[in-house]
């Protein structure tokens, strides 16, 4: 199959790599100059050379193309977006004229990016699909190597439409990636796990991410067995995004029993257990190394901003990503609900077009 990678960091390499070694052929398309250029240049020079070491069992995958012409999406039979999601809407108005009816748009993951598709597509006929979170985790460790940390045994993916999801699983299941179908694209959004983990963590951790100098790994001080109060924030904070799910007609899912599903096949493992296992792997990276990091920046503005925003449309109260939204404004000396995702943004009718369907 012909696969369109849009977006050349950690994971976009990756998964590239990961889907040519199953037999596809991928043209990898960086879309900035922000990062990860040196790892880009290596790989244009190298013949698309990319290596995943997981956990000592090394695979080097030769990518089809290395570019940045984002004109070549419109060769695809999927597209795949895997840059950060600040720059989501960005992305989406600069390809749209490049993708055809019948395509597949895959954002990873999405946060509710179905709406800018929507916002923007006119009147293609594209199938949009939304991840919930990245299928392998790691770093690149050098040009041309990424150290694999962690692979999702289950991929939980919404399409949109509803109508088409069977033509859609058709194809996406041709890639091979573990994939299971949610009933819609919003519970693929309000289940990203950065939305709850990567914020309490990181917020509530601030003074110690200065302190640091770089040298913090979040999941191994934050989220500990020790660590009984900021577990205690992260449950109330997943209380007030399960009161919008019920809300909008889905299924209560509490933060830790979706964390199981995608990370464990051992049902009768507590469901804690497995995230707290996941947390101490020593094969998690270090950071956040700076409080102006993703994990602040943009899962607070296009995670707690845009819970908090559909909490308030629906006058459900969300009190905890409230403040952490204000704590993470205050330190970062900017308006991060600015900077988010609102029904507004996303425009109101798509967000209405969006929940209608999966009912």
């Amino acid at each position: 199959m012909k696969i369109a990678m849009v977006g050349a960091g950690n994971a976009g390499c990756a998964v590239s790599a990961d889907l040519t070694l199953k037999g596809h052929e991928v043209t990898l398309i960086k879309t900035s100059h922000a990062m990860h250029d040196d790892n880009f240049d290596f790989l244009q020079k190298n013949q698309g050379k990319m290596t995943l070491n997981e956990f000592g069992d090394v695979k080097t995958a030769y990518i089809h193309k290395v570019t940045r012409d984002i004109e070549l999406v419109k060769d695809a039979e999927v597209v795949i977006i895997y840059i950060q999601t600040n720059f989501h809407e960005q992305l989406i108005e600069r390809i749209i004229p490049f993708l055809h009816d019948d395509q597949i748009l895959l954002i990873n993951p999405g946060y509710l990016s179905t709406a800018y598709v929507l916002k923007h597509c006119g009147e293609k006929r594209l199938i949009i699909a939304e991840a919930e979170s990245s299928f392998i985790d790691g770093r690149i460790m050098e040009p041309g190597l990424f150290k694999v940390g962690f692979r999702n045994v289950r991929n939980p993916i919404g399409i949109y439409p509803s109508s088409r999801r069977e033509e859609a699983i058709k194809k996406l299941d041709l890639l091979d990636e573990r994939f299971v179908y949610l009933n819609s694209v919003v519970e693929a959004a309000l289940h990203n796990p950065n939305l709850i983990v990567h914020t309490v963590g990181s917020v509530m951790s601030i003074p110690r991410i200065e302190k640091s100098h770089g040298d913090f790994c979040m999941y191994h001080e934050a989220y500990t067995r020790d660590n009984p109060c900021t577990w205690r924030i992260l449950e109330m904070l997943d209380f007030e995004k399960m009161n919008v799910l019920e809300h909008l007609g889905f299924e209560r899912i509490c933060y830790v029993e979706a964390c199981k599903y995608r990370n464990s096949l051992d049902d009768g493992m507590d469901a804690k257990e497995v995230f707290l296992n996941y947390a101490e792997m020593d094969t998690r990276a270090k950071g956040p190394t700076k409080v102006d990091s993703r994990y602040i920046s943009e899962d607070v503005p296009q995670g707690l901003v845009m819970l908090e925003a559909l909490g308030k449309a629906m006058n459900i109260p969300t009190p905890i990503a409230t403040a952490l939204i204000e704590i993470a404004s205050a330190a970062l000396g900017r308006n991060l609900r600015a900077e988010g995702r609102t029904p507004e943004k996303l425009g109101e009718r798509n967000i209405q077009k969006i929940i209608d369907d999966c009912r």
